[in-house]
């Protein structure tokens, strides 16, 4: 008689404890299934709601102008992110809202907006985008001592290079403005190492150097003995 092969002598032995719990088995295997399809079914879901938000963030993007802005844009793109919230493209539209409300000079509002998506985004694809919106509204406003606050966390708290030179840029003009000659000038150059041999960087060294020849002017002569 043929010696068994290891597999088929493990799975007689185990054949009775198959028998005696069947029901069980095939209940968690059903469990299993019926999972996998509300999973299946919840993921289409979501899949279907981020093609519905961007279809109509594209549609709204072709048929705005390039120049458009004020409230009526910024309704229209506020309309998309309360129609299509928690998709990607809907935090896009609240964020675009926002802007267009910058753009139209309606600088409270938009930082309501801005700080609205913050508080429900904290962590989100554009919250670095969104706490810049509150610190250009915040300037715009001429309120500069707060402005400074949400540049700061920009230029420290992020990590989009783009937002964060933005935001160093604008820290450096308030500084001129406040007459901090020596601040902007260290931020103009913090500027140029953190993005070398770019157009950011070749601005930022001229404006450092537009600086230091502000400072020699006006630097007090030495009397002579």
């Amino acid at each position: 008689m043929p010696t068994q092969d290891a597999p088929t002598a493990y799975l007689i032995k185990l054949w009775p404890w198959i028998e005696a719990n069947k029901n069980r088995l095939i209940a968690s295997a059903g469990l299993i299934v019926a999972l996998a399809l509300v999973l299946s079914y919840f993921s289409w879901q979501r899949e279907q709601r981020e093609i519905a938000a961007s279809e109509a963030l594209t549609q709204l993007t072709f048929s705005t102008p390039a120049s458009a802005g004020g409230g009526g844009v910024a309704e229209a793109y506020l309309r998309i992110a309360t129609q299509h919230p928690d998709t990607l493209a809907g935090q896009y539209a609240e964020v675009r809202g926002a802007t267009a409300l910058f753009e139209g000079n309606q600088f409270a509002d938009a930082q309501a907006q801005f700080q609205k998506y913050l508080e429900a985004h904290p962590d989100g694809v554009f919250s670095a985008k969104a706490t810049l919106g509150v610190a250009a509204s915040l300037e715009a406003q001429g309120k500069l001592d707060q402005a400074v606050g949400y540049y700061q966390q920009v230029a420290n708290g992020f990590s989009d290079v783009v937002a964060t030179i933005s935001a160093k840029f604008a820290l450096a003009r308030i500084a001129e403005l406040q007459g901090k000659f020596t601040d902007a000038m260290n931020i103009y150059m913090d500027i140029a190492r953190l993005a070398p041999r770019s157009p950011m960087a070749e601005e930022a060294e001229m404006r450092a150097m537009g600086l230091r020849a502000k400072m020699a002017a006006v630097k007090p002569a030495t009397a002579k003995p």
